[in-house]
C-alpha cells in the first residue's frame, strides 16, 4: 500500500514560482513511476511531469517544458515539482500519483496510476 501526501500549492502572480512536494510511504516497487497531474475546472486531468524512481529519467508535457522540473529525494521519499514562470493556464488542482510500473512517457492515462495524493491547489493571477 502506498500513501502520498502532496503539498506546496498556493497563490502567485503570473511569472512567479512554486515548489510542490509529494512525500510517499509504502514499498518502493509500488511507486516505480511518480508523476504530477493537474486538473483545471471543467477540464480532464492532465499529466504534466513524470519521473522514474531511482533512475532519474524525466518526462514533461510540452506545455511545461523548460518551466517545470520534477525531481526526487530518495532519502526523504519525496518528489518535487518546481514550477517557474507560472501563467494563469497553469492554475488548477495538482495531484501526485504513483504507479508500480515504469510508465513510458507522456501523455499518460490516470488509470495507469494506482495511488494518488489528496491534491494541492495552485492559483495564478494575471
Amino acid at each position: 500500500q502506498v500513501q502520498l501526501a502532496d503539498s506546496g500549492g498556493g497563490s502567485v502572480q503570473a511569472g512567479g514560482s512554486l515548489r510542490l512536494s509529494c512525500t510517499a510511504s509504502g514499498t518502493v516497487n509500488s511507486r516505480r513511476s511518480m508523476a504530477w497531474f493537474r486538473q483545471a475546472p471543467e477540464k480532464s486531468r492532465e499529466e504534466v511531469a513524470l519521473i522514474w524512481s531511482g533512475h532519474g529519467y524525466t518526462f514533461y508535457a510540452d506545455s511545461v517544458k523548460g518551466r517545470f522540473t520534477i525531481s526526487q529525494n530518495s532519502a526523504k521519499n519525496t518528489v518535487y515539482l518546481q514550477m517557474n514562470n507560472l501563467t494563469p493556464e497553469d492554475a488548477g488542482m495538482y495531484y501526485c500519483a504513483a504507479s508500480s510500473s515504469f510508465v513510458h512517457g507522456l501523455p499518460g492515462s490516470p488509470e495507469v496510476f494506482g495511488y494518488w495524493g489528496q491534491g494541492t491547489q495552485v492559483a495564478v493571477s494575471s
